[in-house]
């Protein structure tokens, strides 16, 4: 909906209402904010105005704050200091963007004006300091530009609200209810995004949706499935559906480059850096959550990106991503993020520390949250050069209670592994040799759900093995380790239980020699693919682990990325515009068989729609199991009838080729008879070309080869 002008006259008018002297305002002191236009489009700009994100523009980032003291004019600076100081903190406030009224005497009237640089500091400085107690007597009141607005136009008369008709939207889990059990996924080639259905069955895509221009980046999928996010200059928009994808929620946040949604979908992370306007300073960093279905900002961080980069590297401009690690399984409850000898944790209930302040863990250098359950691992490296020893923490959430801890030795390095169900953690740990010259590797295994949280060590056989992938069984008990040098490591696999359940890793099987960098076990278990990515050129294992056997080994030369779909039925390779060859992508079946091939110039993304958990519970799940044949019934009829219409299709197809070869065969024919008269002319008269009326003769060739002359003695 575009946004209505305001004329000067009905500026002039509303300032008058709010008490404003109009002529006091200097307007040449104005700025608009960066790429705020207020509703009047360029003529360059309308033409595209479908594709571009209209936020609500307006006087939305200006704040009235009332119930201010009422100072004579000597103690005005200091009245002005004291707003100034309070609501700095919360956001950067526009040059002049601070109005205090005062009457004739220089007397101040008991409010003020605060504009800041965005509607969403203006929100958030609205609810941190409404109802703020500056002392005894002086209560702050603050309400938004915008409102005081709306209250001026409440008619002295009550009426009664206009009761619209209910019309209910469209139901955003309805793609799960696809007759055949199909999957989506989105992909990004040129200029265009499409989603598509995986129609295995007629072995090809369905199409779905495609739009062009539809983000300015990338794509990306809510854990859950049920939205699509894009990136654009003004923000990030959210969209919905099963075909239709309408626009449902739209994020105000200029020059977006990342986001990240909480697991339970309820939260939304958008991040910015922007360049600093003295050389000297560092990239200022803008982090904003929002609420998903409102769109209101639930809470923002601002900072250099020093303060953004402790944890590790990744993101962009040095900054480690995501800032923020969701915990406490599905119900998005606590977020948290590391800081310089402390780990913040938030409860978004309150979108505040928890007990308010951060947990104090000196040199603190990673943590991680359990998947399911509120539980932090924390990792302290060595300190005073070897004194005291590095360790591994658990630590319950919200009590911050310490639940177990190990102490390692000589460690260089470290690395944690949480198991999809939150079971188990494996703390690959990096020590030096005595020398200090090398390192070899081992692993910590934590059974949490267990009595004490029992702590396993396991060492490879080789201890010296170079460990190039680590990868646990999603709801199994079963990891997969790659070990050793390149070109051609081990694959070993192992699992936390044994025949007898005694609760002792034990190693499955090794297969030697494997061209494999990456593992990607299927989402339902029991497969994985051994991948060789990169130097590899895309060679592909297809491997049964409860069977320890090999189903099928393929290739997708030079596939950069590999991924299951929700179910574990498909796999999908493919090739991105890293390459600028054989750009697209292949989906197979889980035991190796290729399905089809999509070939797509600059192909940038693939990316497979998420599935919420099963509503069933584990003993439907299991009685179905072991049913399968009944219910499998239904589905191989199915089955059936499309491998009958593929082959009639396959029938088809050959009908066509061969009425094409017997019309092309008549047309060489007709060609043959109109040309007749001209060959016999050019035949000196034969009459006929036929081959059966030509006569063979038998015809003898003398030929002279040599004549040589020899003088023969007859001594």
């Amino acid at each position: 909906m575009a946004t209505e002008v305001m004329s000067m006259e009905d500026i002039r008018a509303s300032a008058l209402r709010l008490g404003i002297d109009f002529s006091e305002v200097d307007l040449d002191s104005i700025r608009l904010p960066p790429g705020e236009d207020f509703g009047i489009i360029s003529d360059d700009e309308d033409l595209k105005e479908e594709e571009e994100l209209e936020f609500e523009a307006g006087f939305g980032n200006i704040i009235v704050v009332d119930n201010l003291p009422v100072v004579p004019k000597e103690k005005f600076e200091k009245l002005e200091g004291v707003i100034r100081k309070i609501y700095s903190q919360i956001g950067v406030i526009k040059d002049d963007g601070l109005w205090m009224p005062v009457d004739h005497t220089g007397k101040t009237l008991g409010y003020c004006f605060i504009e800041y640089n965005t509607p969403q500091e203006a929100e958030l400085a609205k609810e941190k300091t409404n109802g703020y107690k500056l002392d005894r007597s002086h209560i702050f009141a603050v309400n938004m530009f915008d409102d005081i607005e709306k209250f001026m136009k409440v008619p002295d008369e009550w009426a009664p609200p206009e009761i619209k008709p209910y019309s209910p939207g469209e139901n955003l889990q309805h793609w799960l209810t696809d007759e055949k059990a199909r999957d989506q996924f989105v992909i990004r080639a040129g200029s265009d995004t499409e989603v598509l259905w995986n129609d295995a069955r007629q072995l090809k895509p369905d199409p779905v949706y495609k739009r062009p221009f539809w983000t300015e980046s990338f794509v990306q999928w809510s854990p859950l499935g049920t939205y699509l996010a894009t990136l654009h200059r003004q923000g990030a928009v959210v969209w919905g559906g099963a075909s239709a994808f309408n626009r449902l929620t739209r994020y105000a946040h200029p020059q977006v480059r990342l986001i990240d949604f909480s697991p339970g979908e309820g939260f939304l992370v958008t991040y910015s850096s922007h360049e600093p306007s003295n050389p000297r300073d560092t990239h200022r960093v803008v982090l904003n959550i929002f609420d998903v279905r409102s769109g209101k900002v639930m809470r923002d961080f601002k900072g250099s990106v020093d303060e953004f980069a402790i944890g590790g590297t990744g993101g962009v401009t040095g900054v480690s991503w995501p800032v923020f690690r969701w915990g406490g399984g599905k119900d998005d409850k606590y977020f948290a993020r590391i800081g310089k000898n402390v780990i913040s944790v938030y409860e978004t209930e309150t979108f505040t520390l928890i007990d308010k302040k951060s947990i104090k863990v000196e040199n603190v250098m990673d943590f991680s949250w359990s998947p399911t359950d509120p539980i932090l691992a924390l990792f302290v490296p060595e300190l005073g050069g070897g004194n005291q020893p590095a360790r591994v923490s658990l630590v319950q959430i919200p009590s911050k209670e310490e639940l177990r801890q190990k102490n390692l030795f000589s460690v260089s390095d470290c690395k944690m592994y949480w198991q999809s169900n939150g079971d188990y953690l494996a703390v690959k740990v990096d020590r030096y040799t005595k020398t200090k010259k090398s390192t070899y590797t081992g692993f910590e295994l934590f059974r949490i759900k267990e009595r004490d949280i029992p702590i396993e060590v396991l060492e490879l056989e080789n201890k010296n093995d170079k460990i190039i992938a680590f990868a646990w069984e999603p709801k199994g008990h079963r990891f997969a380790v790659i070990h050793g040098d390149n070109p051609r490591p081990d694959i070993s696999f192992y699992s936390m239980r044994t025949a007898h359940n005694t609760g002792r890793v034990s190693k499955l099987t090794t297969i030697k020699g494997k061209q494999a960098n990456a593992l990607y076990w299927s989402p339902a278990g029991r497969f994985i693919v051994l991948a060789g990515l990169k130097n590899f050129n895309g060679q592909l294992e297809f491997y049964n682990v409860d069977e320890l056997e090999t189903m099928a080994t393929a290739e997708h030369f030079m596939a950069t990325d590999i991924e299951w779909d929700p179910t574990g039925r498909y796999v999908a390779t493919s090739v991105t515009s890293v390459h600028e060859m054989e750009n697209g992508f292949n989906i197979w079946s889980f035991n190796g068989k290729l399905l089809y091939r999509i070939l797509k110039d600059h192909f940038f993304q693939f990316s497979w729609r998420p599935r919420p958990p099963s509503l069933l519970s584990p003993e439907k799940e299991e009685e179905i199991s072991k049913n399968l044949k009944k219910y499998s019934k239904k589905y191989e009829a199915e089955d059936q009838d499309v491998s009958l219409q593929l082959s009639e299709q396959e029938r088809e197809k050959r009908k066509i080729v061969k009425e094409e070869w017997e019309r092309w065969i008549s047309e060489w024919k007709q060609l043959q008879e109109e040309e007749k008269l001209e060959r016999q002319k050019l035949r000196d008269g034969e009459a006929s070309d036929e081959e059966e009326e030509y006569e063979a003769k038998d015809v003898e060739v003398e030929e002279l080869l040599d004549v040589q002359e020899e003088v023969i003695s007859f001594d």
